[in-house]
């Protein structure tokens, strides 16, 4: 009997913290067209001559303080899930991990796949909530490997499950490791993207026209910005945090034209009010990674301290949580 194979699929990580794999690194993640959408020269230009150069030696610091004797965490965690998942599923199911940039590729990856002749391939992306910028460029990364094949078995593509109740139930239970009601405030920072990005995904109108910071609709299912706060609404319900005692928002932009409220300007507001603990979950990252470890954990510190606050509390990731490990194991087999 053919096996199913299922290949899961996260944004990836420097080989390395050195200057030069992390230059690697950016420079295949910043030059993908779904991730700076701007025409082709000037994204040429703009990644090439003035960021990756720019920023490189700034992030390599960073991957630095992020690495540890295991490696890139996104790496470690990732292989134990990949592990777990596969005793989870059992021997009808092979499971694989690949990254979106770097290593392990996807394109390395899947020509292992192939070689296995599977009766099926389920495609699962790290990212619960669909954005073009990640969902987007993994799979179609994915699909335009497999085109080339001459033998296309059975493929099904799990887009999105930023409601999905295991998924749910792992970031309640990393939440009850605190008590909400100790802090002065909690906030729910997600990965930004460009405003323009978002407003994409509609044929028309604008997302701010949309109500997503409210509710989802068969227009907005696709919106990250909608299921974002949706995701948002349905933890804070489980764990019983009133709406004037959180706040949604956005962090790692790049310019001013991106989702708001930015989060690193919410750290600092929140301290300005006198809020002296604060709790900041990040659901967007089923990992940590440098957005949480570093940017929440270090860099939030830092701000925190600066406008007169005492401690940014970061809720770990779900990493390898048996919830977690169940949640992807439901939907492997829904699918």
């Amino acid at each position: 009997m053919s096996k199913t194979t299922v290949l899961l699929v996260n944004l990836g990580t420097p080989d390395s913290p050195s200057v030069s794999d992390v230059r690697s690194y950016l420079s295949q993640f910043l030059n993908d067209p779904r991730v700076i959408d701007i025409p082709w020269l000037l994204r040429k230009i703009l990644v090439n001559l003035i960021i990756v150069p720019f920023r490189a030696p700034k992030s390599a610091k960073i991957y630095k303080e992020l690495w540890t004797e295991q490696g890139s965490p996104i790496i470690f965690h990732g292989e134990s899930v990949k592990h777990l998942l596969q005793e989870n599923l059992g021997g009808d199911y092979v499971v694989e991990l690949a990254m979106r940039y770097k290593n392990p590729s996807v394109p390395s990856v899947l020509e292992k796949i192939r070689r296995t002749n599977p009766g099926k391939i389920i495609i699962l992306p790290l990212f619960p909530h669909y954005a073009s910028a990640s969902t987007g460029s993994a799979l179609q990364e994915v699909m335009d490997v497999i085109r080339k094949w001459w033998v296309i078995p059975e493929l099904s593509f799990i887009s999105q499950y930023w409601d999905h109740e295991g998924y749910i139930k792992a970031f309640i239970a990393r939440g009850k490791q605190y008590n909400w009601q100790d802090y002065d405030h909690v906030l729910f920072s997600y990965h930004g993207l460009p405003e323009r990005q978002v407003d994409k995904v509609y044929d028309e109108g604008l997302c701010n026209e949309k109500h997503c910071e409210t509710e989802i609709t068969e227009e907005n299912k696709y919106c990250y910005k909608a299921t974002c706060f949706a995701t948002t609404r349905l933890i804070t319900a489980a764990l019983g945090i009133p709406e004037d005692r959180y706040t949604v928002c956005f962090q790692s932009r790049l310019d001013k034209n991106w989702l708001e409220p930015f989060s690193d300007k919410v750290v600092e507001e929140q301290a300005k009010k006198g809020a002296k603990k604060l709790l900041v979950f990040s659901p967007a990252f089923v990992a940590d990674c440098l957005e949480t470890t570093i940017e929440i954990g270090e860099e939030y510190q830092e701000i925190f301290e600066e406008h007169g606050g005492e401690k940014v509390q970061l809720v770990e990731s779900l990493n390898d949580h048996p919830f977690w490990i169940e949640a992807l194991s439901d939907l492997v087999k829904t699918h």
